[in-house]
């Protein structure tokens, strides 16, 4: 991947990627609603900038890490590229992506954007190389209708009242507990259960090998199995990702999806808010939970020939009014501290996550998106022996050494890199 994304940078800088009047901009998280909003903004932007064009490039999220690498090795490389936290240290440390920096310390709306962003966009060489437009904290969805049929009076506030309850939906016909994501995106389950089992959201010993195969993470995985093996989650979700949870979720199959607050756009629309509700990702033997925080955002490729105009682009969809219009739509938590006083923020619906996030007890983790090799971890191993797991084609144990082989590797070099 490194010599093919290598070789992509020559040769873009050699032939260019853009005239001076036109922009090409790729969102890699994709969805109808997503891609009609930002060419809502993106309109703006060309109003604002006659004679320019922006082309808008979108591809399917379940494909996207294949198929943008696919258009980097061919060439075509954008100017402007929508970049999820998992790809960050992939592209940049490939010297594919421009700094911000000079544009960050020269734009007006830099002292209103949150530590957490700017923290997390300078995640690769304390540089700028991304400027996230959202966060994503996951939390429980559960539907009240479905548990008061269970005969279930709240929430489950524990892994085990979580597995309690879930058995007893899944005695309803055609009803299961847990909306489970065994597709594409599906690490972030993994992640959580497995840390909150373990009690320690630590990824890796101070040598740099993994604590993926330690007793706690395994009780951890194995949890997750079991939840499948034992029909608490639908046969066919072995293959769900982002859509098909969140379907499951509003049409009543399951009662538990646990998810971040873009899930709100499709289940709001077809859900009274009374039906159901969010809270607190259950907890561990150790008393906490460890809900994964990711982010994505915005960045600039360092072949596009015409960076300024590719920053103003970035600047009208980080801005105030763009950020907190994109977010709307695509239900991450803003960046900016301004969008605190809106009052879409402080509806019921985002009740859920605000409490998490209060909860001293419930420890954001964000994964080692750091490493080069994460992106191709997330996006393609883990799904693959995540499926062999669920179908019992390989026990916790090897789940667990393979990810742990994999993740010793790539931070021991990441290390003696430093």
């Amino acid at each position: 991947m490194r010599k093919l994304l290598t070789a992509a940078l020559f040769a873009s800088l050699m032939t260019g990627t853009a005239t001076a009047e036109t922009l090409k901009l790729v969102e890699v998280i994709t969805s109808p609603e997503r891609t009609q909003t930002l060419k809502s903004i993106v309109a703006k932007f060309e109003e604002a900038n006659p004679g320019t064009t922006v082309e808008i490039v979108s591809l399917p999220w379940g494909e996207a890490f294949q198929k943008f690498a696919t258009m980097v090795s061919a060439g075509e490389i954008p100017d402007v590229m929508e970049m999820p936290d998992t790809w960050l240290s992939l592209y940049a440390n490939n010297g594919m992506l421009e700094s911000l920096e000079p544009y960050l310390e020269a734009w007006e709306h830099t002292g209103g954007l949150t530590t957490r962003a700017l923290e997390l966009g300078r995640d690769v060489d304390d540089t700028a190389y991304m400027l996230p437009y959202g966060f994503y904290l996951r939390a429980m969805f559960y539907n009240k209708n479905l548990l008061e049929e269970a005969g279930i009076t709240e929430p489950p506030k524990t892994l085990d009242e979580f597995v309690e309850a879930s058995q007893k939906v899944s005695e309803l016909p055609g009803k299961y507990g847990y909306c489970m994501r065994g597709g594409p995106g599906g690490l972030n389950g993994w992640m959580m259960f497995g840390a909150t089992m373990a009690g320690d959201n630590t990824f890796f010993n101070e040598d740099g090998t993994s604590t993926m195969n330690s007793e706690g993470w395994v009780k951890g995985l194995t949890w997750v199995i079991d939840l499948y093996k034992n029909g608490l989650a639908p046969k066919d979700s072995v293959n769900w990702g982002f859509n098909e949870i969140v379907a499951g979720f509003y049409t009543g199959t399951c009662a538990f999806l646990d998810q971040d607050p873009d899930a709100l756009i499709a289940i709001a629309e077809r859900m009274d808010e009374d039906d159901y509700g969010v809270t607190t990702m259950p907890k561990g033997p150790s008393g906490k939970t460890f809900p994964t925080i990711g982010y994505a955002g915005w960045s600039m490729m360092a072949a596009s020939e015409n960076k300024d105009l590719a920053w103003k682009l970035i600047a009208t969809l980080e801005g105030p009014e763009g950020n907190v219009e994109w977010n709307k739509r695509t239900g991450a938590l803003p960046v900016h501290t301004s969008a605190e006083n809106d009052p879409f923020y402080s509806s019921p619906q985002f009740a859920g996550w605000f409490e998490e996030l209060e909860d001293a007890d419930a420890v954001p983790t964000v994964m080692p998106t750091y490493l080069e090799e994460f992106a191709f971890f997330k996006d393609s191993l883990a799904i693959k022996t995540g499926q062999e797991a669920l179908l019992g084609d390989i026990t916790p144990e090897e789940l667990a050494n393979q990810w742990a082989e994999y993740l010793t590797k790539a931070q021991q070099k990441y290390l003696a890199g430093k």
